[in-house]
């Protein structure tokens, strides 16, 4: 057996078709796990994907609970839940939208409580399974002009430490994976100086690559990391300390 090795097992992931969700879906096929990707939108990348990993592909809109649970009830007996649909409406608060932030939050954080709750129960009954859910070192340390995404991302990181707690007794682990800047199209519109900057404040001196952060969700479903519940795991390059 390889180490952190997923054989055996069922692994649904949202925001799959591209970006970090992409690369994770295809880390933890690589383990061996039988990988379901959850789109809601990019579904020629998602299925071209799920036709390459031998998994499946399935179009939900995570925000809504009654399409976050048809996701959950598609994807059949889930091991491992990857929460990682996410977007953002960037903007000074004073100037915020209503929609930009219900939105945000819908997205971001309330798709987290519906794919949880979904998926919990039958996690419980048979005393197994792995939640990872995707933050951000915004939700941490917080940035300008995303309050709406601060807020959703922290959420996430209280959400799961109470839901760790809740699911521990039954063998059940939560965690989350706190990505730092990350190269994908929502930082590729980022202007130099903004990226400069984060360069020079991350110690490792480079964006963080999609497959650095499935590296580490995949080390968090593994058998491996039994004992490893409630935490949060910047993957930063040294931004956040």
């Amino acid at each position: 057996m390889s180490f952190a090795s997923l054989e055996g097992k069922t692994a649904l992931v949202t925001g799959a078709s591209r970006g970090i969700g992409r690369a994770v879906a295809a880390e933890l096929a690589e383990a061996g796990a039988a990988v379901v990707l959850g789109f809601h939108s990019g579904g020629d990348e998602a299925e071209a994907l799920a036709a390459e990993l031998g998994g499946r592909a399935v179009q939900a809109d995570v925000s809504s609970p009654d399409e976050a649970r048809r996701l959950v009830e598609e994807a059949g007996d889930v091991d491992i839940l990857v929460n990682n649909a996410g977007l953002t409406r960037d903007g000074v608060l004073a100037r915020m939208a209503d929609d930009d932030w219900r939105t945000v939050i819908e997205t971001n954080l309330s798709s987290v409580f519906y794919t949880c709750r979904a998926v919990c129960r039958p996690m419980m009954r048979k005393r197994a399974g792995a939640i990872v859910n995707v933050s951000s070192i915004v939700g941490v340390h917080g940035n300008w002009g995303q309050t709406n995404y601060g807020a959703s991302k922290a959420g996430i990181i209280g959400f799961t430490k109470s839901l760790a707690k809740e699911l521990g007794t039954r063998n059940v682990r939560a965690n989350v994976v706190a990505p730092g800047y990350v190269r994908t199209r929502l930082t590729d519109v980022l202007p130099e100086d903004a990226t400069a900057a984060m360069l020079q404040n991350t110690p490792l001196g480079r964006l963080g690559e999609p497959g650095d952060i499935a590296g580490a969700v995949r080390f968090l479903c593994s058998d491996e990391a039994s004992f490893i519940t409630g935490e949060v795991l910047l993957v930063d390059g040294g931004l956040g300390m």
